[in-house]
């Protein structure tokens, strides 16, 4: 037996005309249908249930019937579980022995969100879409836009670039307004090219990941949140002494200075910065593992290792740009080995006998 199966997910049907759906049989949908196209002429469903009957009219080797479901309006999820119902009742009035086929009509794309809920239920020979001739392609346009517009992803790709490239032309009137000729078109550029290179490193992920992580420690009290602020304060105060360094050293040079000695300049002028910065956050890091009960006595060796680091860089600076000794680079070169040994073994035995104390408690 072949069903012509009329679907009207939105229940325009049930809402306009008051008809108890599913609809079984030729005059019962008939009647339907004449009785929308009375309460609504515009809907498209009215379409949808003539062409049923045109469809069953045309087959005339074979049973056929026909029948209209009906969904909810509102809800795509409950409207293709009530079809899905509709259409379990239509195949139980039935009530035939022969294996059941559909023909599924709909006024778009929409509609046919559903055909796999009635795939699972009956074998589907085909779906005719029936819009009117003058919109053919309209709405299967704007479900297509909607989707667009409701996918994040999709929406994020397409539409801000848009945006940014409608903003170009009022900046640049209101740069130039300013006095600022170009300005305007080489913000929105450079803002466009941002963006480009963002989705393109997909650092989209990694700005989510850091806004969550800045609320998560706004929120739980985190000292990290302020340790990490001062220390990037100090890593850009420490890259100005270094370039003032290097230029500084250059005035005093008669002779152009290498890659090593330019190397030097900056790193002696910000390696104390950058120490402080290092010890800053390092310091902040174990403070949150001791408050949140995860502190472990190795942790503190990364404020040790820092200014180790920074001594031996400190020496090894000074010496190529001629403002220390061999004996002072053989000096902080063995200072900062001593001190990141002892501090590496001092705190393992420290670790070490808590955790005996721990297990013996």
């Amino acid at each position: 037996m072949l069903l012509v199966l009329c679907v009207d997910l939105d229940d325009d049907l049930g809402r306009k005309t008051g008809v108890e759906t599913p609809v079984v049989g030729r005059d019962a949908v008939r009647e339907a249908a004449v009785a929308l196209a009375t309460a609504d002429p515009e809907d498209s469903d009215v379409n949808v249930l003539f062409e049923g009957l045109h469809l069953a009219d045309e087959v005339d080797d074979e049973a056929v019937e026909v029948a209209a479901v009906t969904g909810v309006d509102g809800s795509d999820v409950r409207a293709n579980r009530k079809v899905g119902e509709e259409l379990d009742r239509v195949l139980a009035e039935l009530a035939t022995g022969e294996d059941v086929r559909a023909i599924v009509v709909t006024d778009g794309a929409q509609d046919e969100s559903v055909v796999p809920v009635i795939r699972s239920r009956v074998s589907i020979d085909g779906v005719r879409r029936v819009v009117v001739r003058q919109a053919q392609d309209l709405e299967s346009m704007y479900y297509t836009i909607k989707q667009v517009l409701d996918d994040p992803e999709t929406r994020g790709t397409i539409l801000v670039p848009l945006g940014i490239l409608l903003l170009i032309y009022p900046l640049t009137i209101v740069a130039d307004s300013l006095g600022y000729p170009g300005t305007g078109l080489g913000l929105i550029s450079a803002l466009l090219g941002l963006y480009i290179l963002g989705r393109g490193l997909g650092l989209e992920d990694w700005l989510d990941a850091a806004v969550s992580r800045t609320r998560e420690a706004l929120f739980t009290g985190r000292i990290t949140l302020i340790t990490y602020v001062v220390a990037a304060a100090l890593l850009a105060i420490g890259g100005l002494g270094g370039v003032e360094t290097l230029a500084d050293i250059r005035v005093d040079r008669v002779q152009r200075l290498g890659v090593l000695d330019t190397i030097a300049a900056l790193v002696y002028g910000a390696v104390q910065w950058f120490a402080a910065a290092g010890v800053t956050s390092s310091l902040g890091r174990v403070t949150d593992e001791y408050l949140s009960g995860t502190f472990r006595w190795r942790y503190l060796n990364a404020p040790f290792y820092v200014v180790a680091i920074a001594a031996v860089l400190h020496g090894v600076s000074a010496f190529f740009l001629g403002e220390a000794s061999l004996q002072y680079v053989a000096i902080t070169l063995t200072a900062g080995t001593i001190l990141g040994l002892a501090s590496t073994l001092s705190l393992a035995i420290a670790e070490s006998r808590a955790g005996r104390r721990a297990e013996a408690a």
